[in-house]
């Protein structure tokens, strides 16, 4: 049987993660968490946890070498998803030597730590496609953004993120290991934080119908695009990246193929609602980056040919879980943050 190690286990993508695994694979199931991550997107595992039930979870920190030495000679995994990060591109402005470290010198403590102890696993090193940034309307290929579009990051998330995918492209050529890189773009679905716009507006929306705040969605910069797919496709993606003859050092762009402003998928989402006809939209300028990378559009022909991957949750059906997902959150618990 298998070994694999999740970074980022309880995130969004990381919990996803586990569940296509589960439900695809025999393989064993380690994830990385941290001693105050909170534990709501595995609730539902937590029980195989306890029967050790082919979920294992271990405490460690991606800022803490030694308590990954201690993992993963313990594991000794065959395969790693490195999904553990600083993920959200706005806490970056305040928060910038927390994400820089974490996200840069965090996936090289984990990739050293493989290499000192003579380990090479299959690693996915998870990048971002807002190492792309902010480029001028007047130069996106007309087929989207390709892998070999130059990077120009409009966040220190962004400039983490542009460290992260160097950092697993260097270990892959001067070491010899088994690492490949992802940039995937805008995915959403159920679990997704609350701090990136589409999920800010779905817990608004779904807060607003418990009449727990006035009929008002606060939003940020609506005219930005971007390209959207569903996080269960971006898992399923990520398991051919390292089933599928993977190649070490490579790279690939992987995303949607619906694309829209941020307002339509506003307007996706108070469609949905039995209050949309009641709904005002406030613009709020905290929800406002100093720069926005504004043209997420991407070109995945690389990793389609490569892999045969295809999204296969339409736009439609993402945001409908989404919403319902903060639903059953605001249901069971009622007042949240308006973040």
């Amino acid at each position: 049987m298998a070994k694999v190690f999740i970074t980022g286990i309880t995130g969004m993508v990381g919990s996803h993660m586990a569940d296509f695994l589960l439900e695809q694979t025999d393989w064993e199931i380690h994830g990385l968490i941290r001693w105050r991550s909170p534990l709501d997107n595995i609730s539902h595992l937590l029980d195989r946890v306890n029967k050790k039930d082919r979920v294992y979870l271990h405490y460690g920190d991606l800022n803490d070498l030694a308590s990954l030495q201690k993992i993963i000679a313990n594991i000794e995994p065959d395969y790693i998803f490195h999904l553990a990060a600083q993920s959200y591109p706005m806490t970056s402005f305040d928060s910038p030597l927390e994400t820089l470290n974490t996200n840069i010198l965090g996936t090289c403590r984990l990739l050293e730590t493989c290499r000192l102890l003579k380990q090479n696993p299959m690693i996915h090193v998870c990048a971002s496609s807002e190492v792309f940034g902010k480029i001028p309307f007047d130069k996106k290929p007309d087929t989207g953004i390709h892998e070999e579009c130059p990077f120009h990051p409009a966040s220190p998330y962004a400039i983490s993120k542009v460290g992260t995918d160097l950092i697993g492209r260097y270990y892959a050529q001067a070491y010899g290991m088994n690492i490949m890189t992802t940039r995937m773009f805008t995915h959403t679905g159920p679990r997704r934080g609350d701090v990136f716009h589409e999920s800010t507006f779905a817990k608004q929306i779904a807060m607003i119908e418990q009449g727990l705040i006035e009929p008002e969605v606060k939003v940020g910069n609506l005219d930005s695009l971007r390209t959207y797919a569903d996080v269960r496709d971006a898992v399923r993606a990520y398991y051919m990246l390292v089933t599928v003859n993977p190649i070490p050092g490579e790279y690939y762009n992987i995303g949607g193929t619906y694309t829209c402003k941020v307002g339509d998928t506003l307007h996706t989402l108070l469609s949905l609602s039995s209050m949309k006809n009641k709904i005002k939209v406030v613009e709020d300028p905290e929800r406002f980056r100093p720069i926005d990378a504004d043209l997420q559009v991407p070109d995945t022909r690389k990793f389609q040919v490569h892999t045969g991957w295809k999204p296969e949750i339409t736009f439609e059906q993402t945001m409908e879980d989404l919403l319902n997902y903060w639903r059953q959150r605001i249901q069971r618990q009622g007042v949240y943050l308006t973040r």
